[in-house]
Protein backbone atom coordinates (compact mmCIF):
# COMPACT_ATOMS: atom_id res chain seq x y z
CA UNK A 1 0.00 0.00 0.00
CA UNK A 2 1.35 2.95 -0.85
CA UNK A 3 1.13 6.30 1.73
CA UNK A 4 0.05 9.44 0.44
CA UNK A 5 1.99 11.28 1.99
CA UNK A 6 5.55 10.80 2.88
CA UNK A 7 6.57 13.57 5.36
CA UNK A 8 4.80 15.61 8.69
CA UNK A 9 5.47 19.09 7.78
CA UNK A 10 5.55 21.42 10.97
CA UNK A 11 5.63 25.25 10.31
CA UNK A 12 7.50 26.10 13.30
CA UNK A 13 6.95 29.93 13.77
CA UNK A 14 8.91 30.36 16.94
CA UNK A 15 8.22 32.82 19.79
CA UNK A 16 12.07 33.18 20.63
CA UNK A 17 11.21 35.24 17.15
CA UNK A 18 8.84 38.08 19.11
CA UNK A 19 10.75 37.57 22.27
CA UNK A 20 12.01 41.12 23.83
CA UNK A 21 14.74 38.55 25.32
CA UNK A 22 16.49 38.29 21.68
CA UNK A 23 17.50 41.55 19.69
CA UNK A 24 17.87 39.86 16.34
CA UNK A 25 14.25 38.62 14.47
CA UNK A 26 14.62 34.93 13.57
CA UNK A 27 12.87 33.58 10.91
CA UNK A 28 10.31 30.87 10.98
CA UNK A 29 11.59 27.27 10.37
CA UNK A 30 9.83 24.43 8.67
CA UNK A 31 11.13 20.86 9.27
CA UNK A 32 10.17 17.39 8.19
CA UNK A 33 9.55 14.80 9.91
CA UNK A 34 9.68 11.22 7.60
CA UNK A 35 7.16 9.01 8.59
CA UNK A 36 7.07 6.51 5.82
CA UNK A 37 8.49 3.69 8.03
CA UNK A 38 5.63 3.50 10.18
CA UNK A 39 2.09 1.94 10.19
CA UNK A 40 0.14 4.69 11.55
CA UNK A 41 -2.77 2.56 11.85
CA UNK A 42 -1.15 0.72 14.93
CA UNK A 43 -0.65 2.92 18.46
CA UNK A 44 3.34 2.05 18.25
CA UNK A 45 3.62 3.73 14.95
CA UNK A 46 1.92 6.79 16.22
CA UNK A 47 3.80 7.04 19.24
CA UNK A 48 7.25 6.16 17.53
CA UNK A 49 5.41 9.55 15.31
CA UNK A 50 5.33 11.35 18.51
CA UNK A 51 8.60 10.93 19.61
CA UNK A 52 9.59 11.97 16.23
CA UNK A 53 7.65 15.06 16.68
CA UNK A 54 8.63 16.16 19.99
CA UNK A 55 12.51 15.62 19.12
CA UNK A 56 11.88 17.87 16.41
CA UNK A 57 10.39 20.55 18.33
CA UNK A 58 13.09 20.15 21.05
CA UNK A 59 15.55 20.70 18.46
CA UNK A 60 13.89 23.97 17.31
CA UNK A 61 13.22 25.52 20.41
CA UNK A 62 16.14 24.20 22.66
CA UNK A 63 16.30 23.76 26.25
CA UNK A 64 15.53 25.65 29.13
CA UNK A 65 18.09 24.75 31.28
CA UNK A 66 19.47 27.08 34.75
CA UNK A 67 18.10 30.20 36.34
CA UNK A 68 17.14 31.97 33.26
CA UNK A 69 13.40 32.64 33.84
CA UNK A 70 13.08 34.98 30.45
CA UNK A 71 14.59 31.90 28.27
CA UNK A 72 12.47 29.28 30.43
CA UNK A 73 9.41 30.74 29.38
CA UNK A 74 10.39 31.73 25.93
CA UNK A 75 11.33 28.03 25.01
CA UNK A 76 7.87 27.21 26.97
CA UNK A 77 6.13 29.54 24.54
CA UNK A 78 8.21 28.74 21.52
CA UNK A 79 6.70 24.78 22.26
CA UNK A 80 3.51 26.09 22.81
CA UNK A 81 3.54 27.77 19.50
CA UNK A 82 5.35 25.07 17.08
CA UNK A 83 2.91 22.48 18.88
CA UNK A 84 0.29 24.26 17.48
CA UNK A 85 1.44 24.53 14.45
CA UNK A 86 2.57 21.13 13.72
CA UNK A 87 0.59 19.54 9.96
CA UNK A 88 0.06 15.80 11.07
CA UNK A 89 -0.76 13.43 7.99
CA UNK A 90 -4.52 13.14 6.60
CA UNK A 91 -5.95 9.77 7.32
CA UNK A 92 -5.55 6.93 4.30
CA UNK A 93 -8.41 5.91 3.05
CA UNK A 94 -8.86 2.53 3.46
CA UNK A 95 -8.30 0.16 0.52
CA UNK A 96 -11.22 -0.53 -1.92
CA UNK A 97 -13.15 2.88 -0.78
CA UNK A 98 -13.61 5.45 -3.33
Amino acid sequence: MLKPVLFVAATLASALTTSTVFAKAVSPEVRSVSYADLDLSSAAGRDRLEHRIQAAVRDLCGEANGTDLARRQAVRDCIVETRANVRLPAPAAPVGTR
